[in-house]
């Protein structure tokens, strides 16, 4: 059932609300990661973490009771409470001025900075912006704007649950790379992450609550593979920006490929290839 977005509007309300957490870079997190990405270096205290490192930080970790059934705390809190049944991570665009180092104390402050309510194909969505600076203890290490979408479920003939537009993925990279899903690969994401969402790891969900065909990839996930492959032909340099956005998800039910190009500029174009063949996520990175 649709929801009017004129009985949206006071989600706006919460435009200007801001959260503030702090947190501790711990060898532990980042070792976890750097294992789910085959790295056998072992962290050390002082060291500089990578660009997509700071997934791992700044989660909520809400009591039992306050978890929604998505496995996401409960809305109403920080974010608005959006009645739409769908959660989704829309895309990210973040500038890195310095890393974090492990066993350094972490700080981060978010402010929604827009709430969009508009008609999509399918229904209302509606996209909410949050503005993101991250500081360490020597200053600003990184900002960030990500897009919160929520969505009404799709129609009952929707193919797959998947309601994204798609286009054929670009044939021209210079790098290309397979990656193959599974659940293990999700599960120690999402454990190193702290992320409960149950699209991720409980299939019977995925499949007969959301209706997906499989497991879905996470984003950060996916835009972490397509930053280490530019970042394997990058070594020299250090990332300055680094954007993304998702167009359509990947599951762990078929292998799919990241692949990249140098531009006329020297920044890089990045995308996620479908196993259909079509773009799952499209991203720039910049260097210095």
């Amino acid at each position: 059932m649709n929801t009017p977005a004129q009985d949206l509007e006071h989600l706006k309300d919460w435009i200007g609300k801001t959260e503030e957490v702090d947190d501790v870079v711990t060898q532990f997190q980042i070792h976890g990661l750097r294992a789910l990405f085959d790295d056998p270096t072992v962290p050390k205290e002082g060291d500089a973490c990578g660009p997509m490192d700071h997934w791992c930080f700044f989660n909520p970790r809400v009591p039992q009771s306050q978890i929604g059934e998505d496995g996401h705390p409960k809305r109403g809190g920080f974010m608005p409470p959006v009645p739409l049944p769908r959660r989704m991570f829309g895309g990210c665009r973040a500038t890195h001025h310095q890393p974090f180092r492990v066993g350094e104390k972490v700080h981060r402050k978010s402010t929604i900075s827009d709430v969009v309510i508009k008609p999509g194909r399918t229904g209302t969505l509606v996209i909410c912006t949050v503005k993101v600076e991250m500081r360490g203890q020597s200053g600003l290490a990184i900002e960030e704007e990500q897009d919160i979408i929520y969505r009404d479920n799709p129609p009952e003939d929707a193919k797959d649950g998947n309601v994204g537009k798609t286009n054929p993925a670009p044939a021209d990279h210079d790098w290309i790379r397979t990656i193959t899903p599974d659940p293990v690969m999700l599960f120690r994401y999402s454990a190193v992450t702290f992320n409960g969402h149950r699209i991720h790891y409980d299939r019977k969900y995925a499949t007969e609550v959301d209706g997906y065909p499989g497991l879905i990839v996470h984003g950060p996930l996916t835009a972490s593979h397509m930053l280490y492959l530019s970042m394997d032909n990058n070594r020299a340099k250090t990332v300055r920006t680094f954007n993304f956005q998702a167009r359509a998800p990947l599951f762990d039910i078929a292998p799919f490929q990241v692949a990249g190009k140098v531009n006329e500029d020297g920044s890089n174009s990045l995308w996620s290839i479908t196993p259909d063949g079509n773009v799952g996520t499209l991203a720039t990175v910049t260097y210095v």
